[in-house]
């Protein structure tokens, strides 16, 4: 055998005359295949300047100088290209692409596949098929774009197939759902919430078609359509805001009326009893 089985480095033979040309082949072989590093990948023909011991990755379209070694490992050597083809496993880095690539026997394959159309990815955890995106962490930070820059303007957009899907945000307490909010089961906005995770109480319902609240309702019919009693707040007539402040059209709850308690209104200069329209007194 004259030559090693992997990288072909020429043996040194007992007799062999000018025994330095031997070993100075098989160093810029050692210095060709080594930590491989390529200037890139991407070329089918060689630089018009390549300096001394660059080298590339040829690319599929091999062409000129290049012809006959595609994929092979291209190296300048004292003016003149030397290649070498790959072997399984030979690792390269591709400089104008900040990547590490892999020779699979069929290609070259990066170590680490672009994130861009992965099908699972996960932080910290393991993805899978339902939750293709899982992250473990205490806080995630989305911010506008001030690297490319962008607009200014940050969204998250959660996009269902069709109206009697669901788009929402569910939260949980030790994987048992407590609260939700989007669009669950039709185009309308839900608010529900759940002690147990399995009975639910929808809290409130913005429809779509109108921009309607309903609070108990899932089908408001007024700006704010409420299905149940409502509570106002409480106050002494020494307590009382500045009606002016709360502005006309104001409600709340008088505990200490002169003829007692009462719900009162504010007319944009002073409150009064919704039963007769008095100034509140005491």
């Amino acid at each position: 055998m004259q030559n090693t089985a992997n990288l072909g480095l020429p043996f040194i033979e007992p007799n062999q005359a000018q025994k330095h040309v031997t070993h100075n082949e098989a160093l810029r072989i050692l210095d060709a295949l080594v930590q491989i590093g390529v200037v890139g990948r991407s070329a089918g023909s060689p630089p018009a300047s390549p300096a001394e011991g660059e080298r590339h990755i040829v690319a599929a379209a091999a062409s000129g100088l290049w012809a006959g070694h595609p994929l092979e490992l291209a190296v300048y050597v004292e003016g003149v290209w030397v290649f070498h083809p790959p072997q399984d496993g030979w690792l390269a880095w591709v400089e104008d692409e900040a990547r590490l690539v892999v020779w699979t026997g069929a290609s070259w394959t990066p170590v680490v596949p672009a994130v861009t159309g992965a099908p699972l990815f996960g932080i910290n955890a393991a993805a899978d098929t339902t939750n293709r995106l899982t992250v473990k962490s205490d806080a995630v930070l989305i911010s506008h774009d001030d690297v490319t820059p962008g607009t200014g303007d940050a969204r998250v957009v959660v996009n269902k197939g069709a109206p009697g899907n669901t788009a929402s945000m569910l939260f949980q307490s030790n994987w048992s759902g407590r609260a939700e909010f989007g669009c669950t089961g039709d185009d309308n906005w839900h608010v529900k919430v759940s002690a147990d995770g399995g009975t639910w109480h929808e809290a409130l319902v913005v429809a779509a078609a109108s921009g309607n609240v309903g609070i108990g309702t899932a089908a408001p019919s007024t700006a704010l359509d409420v299905a149940g009693p409502v509570r106002m707040g409480n106050f002494a007539v020494a307590a009382l805001p500045d009606p002016v402040a709360a502005g006309a059209g104001a409600m709340l709850f008088v505990t200490d009326e002169l003829g007692g308690a009462v719900p009162a209104f504010s007319d944009g200069a002073a409150w009064r009893r919704v039963t007769d329209r008095a100034v509140v007194s005491v």
